[in-house]
């Protein structure tokens, strides 16, 4: 093949914009890569100054770089990774990386510059830096919030007269909790803190592959503190008595595909939550958020404690006057002998290991069930899963 074929089709169809230009700064071609960028056609550009193409200062100051590269000659490189802004046709302007390069040929040279777009770059690291500070925001919010519900504990403390032995359980509580919340808090605080350092790190060398896998695990520890903070505040109003059941007529199989397509989405690899409705009639008298809530955490619990490639089954079933729920899992289960403690306030199986919680959610969604005149059943065994069952009668 003819070498001047090859290298005219090579500039043709590259990516980067490819500009050459003479010692005197006319453009002499320019590859459709680089038209497309500055949204000219060629003959528009070929024959004028390559200025044309740059914002002020550099358009004025564009000779002068030539005339100094002229005098000095050190390099045949002019440019390697510079980042500049070009100039388009409608006035607006872009970044890019520019790299120039000398090249001698017969009893001539030009200069070819190499031009490569950094728009979505750029747009990806002022996104993630709006995120950062979404993020920031959080947790301010949310750390205010810890410290009322501690100041609430206290003042609860200070106003309630008990006996000796009602303070030291109250004590006891106290110590767990702050320990529970120093290190659930400090867990997903340090993925947050190392995973913002890794992008700023990547950001610097350009190197955005990583960046999503590390925002993800910024969001699971948003999501992580959320559901801590969330369950200190749900046990907080059922202490304090101001949980109201509001039942209503409410669509039993509706309400169960929403849960299952919401939780579907923070499942962990290949896990599938699988949902079916038994029974003629689909609506039942009982408090939806009350349900919502309770269903979601028995379904979060089986999706933390199983592995990967597991299906969570959650199913529902309506016979007369009577209303089923159920959510099944094969994950490590429960050992028999700590079963009793299940759901007792900060309680957790001496089987969990790292695996984040508060040991709160299943001492919420009993209290909940008995608020809405139901009964909430379980069956577990070590590493073959857990069947936990809320069962309600229409009155």
């Amino acid at each position: 093949m003819d070498s001047s074929k090859l290298l005219k089709a090579i500039i043709e169809n590259a990516i980067d914009g490819i500009i050459t230009i003479d010692p005197h700064g006319i453009v002499e071609s320019i590859n459709p890569s680089a038209l497309v960028l500055f949204g000219y056609k060629a003959e528009e550009v070929i024959g004028n100054n390559i200025s044309m193409l740059m914002p002020e200062p550099d358009r004025s100051n564009h000779d002068r770089y030539i005339s100094t590269y002229e005098q000095t000659g050190h390099k045949k490189i002019i440019g390697i990774g510079r980042e500049v802004r070009g100039l388009k046709k409608d006035g607006s302007t872009f970044p890019f990386r520019l790299s120039v390069s000398e090249v001698f040929y017969k009893d001539g040279k030009i200069f070819t510059g190499f031009v490569h777009d950094l728009t979505k770059e750029k747009q990806a690291e002022d996104e993630l830096k709006k995120h950062a500070l979404e993020l920031e925001t959080k947790i301010r919010e949310r750390t205010k919030d810890l410290i009322k519900l501690v100041s609430e504990l206290e003042k609860a403390k200070a106003d309630v007269s008990v006996s000796l032995e009602k303070e030291k359980e109250l004590n006891q509580l106290k110590s767990r909790f702050v320990s529970m919340a120093s290190h659930e808090f400090r867990t997903p605080l340090s993925s947050v803190q190392l995973s913002a350092s890794l992008i700023d790190r990547y950001v610097e060398k350009s190197e955005y592959g990583p960046i999503e896998k590390h925002t993800a695990r910024i969001k699971g520890s948003v999501q992580l503190l959320n559901t801590i903070l969330n369950d200190f505040l749900s046990l907080e109003k059922l202490e304090a008595g101001v949980v109201v059941v509001n039942k209503a007529d409410t669509n039993i199989v509706q309400l169960g595909e929403e849960i299952a397509e919401e939780m579907q989405l923070i499942c962990k690899k290949n896990q599938h939550i699988v949902y079916q409705h038994t029974g003629e009639v689909s609506n039942f008298y009982v408090d939806p958020n009350l349900l919502k809530n309770s269903i979601i955490n028995l379904v979060s619990n089986a999706i933390k404690y199983s592995g990967e490639d597991t299906f969570i089954e959650f199913s529902t079933e309506i016979d007369k006057d009577n209303l089923l729920v159920t959510v099944k899992d094969n994950g490590i289960g429960i050992p028999k002998d700590e079963q009793a403690n299940l759901t007792e306030p900060f309680f957790r199986a001496n089987n969990t290991g790292n695996i984040p919680g508060t040991g709160l959610g299943l001492n919420i969604v009993k209290r909940y069930v008995g608020l809405m005149g139901g009964q909430m059943d379980y069956w577990s065994e070590v590493n073959q899963g857990a069947i936990f069952k809320m069962s309600f009668t229409q009155l």
